[in-house]
């Protein structure tokens, strides 16, 4: 069997993607020496891209993850829209995606969350265990920040700190987790529906953070996803 038809079964066995961490971590299942260059990941990549440039066997459906050439991804994209919690999930996936694409440090609160269909973003997220960055107070609120992004250079610090709003009724709880970081050189982003968009921007010039509204950044899921697809199409563009 060659690496391209071990990729193939692979995909084929999780319903027709996989991570990159799916195809690292089982990948002698179908080529059991797959790992025995000192450089094999690099080679499995090498393979991957081939075939994408080629536009045989496989395609690439986000920055870190792929799918067998005839997998409707805009169909399933399409059912977890219908799906508020599933959209929640999906929108933490994007800015896990987004924050390893712009060379952070991620976390996510529920690395159990299912991303894409079979891909969760345990398979993603790259960072195991949660920084100390502070008071260990503050640190048990921020482990519950649906995303962080962390430098990766020197201490880690979180830069950049999203939630995912889908109900008004948990706008508070999100509002003030990343209040408690308003110490660090943090940047603030909140995500939602199209529809809570007024309330979210009223909540934000009430106290206490209205002393910080310039460091809030409210976006709702269209346009997140819309820089995602605009991101993701350049990145194909370097093939």
């Amino acid at each position: 069997m060659t690496k391209v038809d071990a990729i193939k079964k692979l995909m084929e066995d999780n319903g027709g993607v996989v991570s990159w961490k799916y195809i690292y971590d089982n990948i002698e299942k179908y080529y059991p020496v797959a790992k025995a260059s000192h450089e094999w990941q690099a080679g499995i990549r090498g393979v991957l891209y081939r075939e994408i440039r080629n536009n045989k066997n496989f395609k690439q459906i986000g920055f870190g993850t792929f799918a067998l050439h005839e997998y409707e991804q805009e169909k399933q994209i399409g059912e977890i829209k219908q799906d508020q919690f599933r959209m929640h999930s999906y929108i933490e996936g994007i800015m896990v995606e987004l924050g390893n694409y712009e060379q952070f440090d991620t976390h996510c609160a529920d690395p159990s969350a299912e991303f894409q269909k079979n891909i969760f973003i345990n398979q993603l997220a790259t960072v195991n265990e949660f920084p100390e960055f502070t008071y260990s107070d503050i640190n048990k609120i921020a482990k519950r920040i649906d995303v962080i992004w962390f430098n990766k250079k020197g201490y880690q610090f979180p830069k950049k700190v999203i939630e995912v709003v889908d109900s008004i009724g948990t706008l508070g709880e999100s509002l003030n987790r990343m209040y408690q970081l308003k110490e660090f050189k943090t940047e603030f982003l909140v995500l939602h529906p199209e529809n809570h968009k007024i309330k979210i921007e009223q909540m934000i010039e009430r106290e206490p953070y209205s002393i910080l509204k310039d460091r809030f950044v409210v976006k709702n899921y269209d346009e997140i996803i819309n820089y995602y697809n605009k991101r993701l199409e350049l990145e194909k563009l370097k093939f």
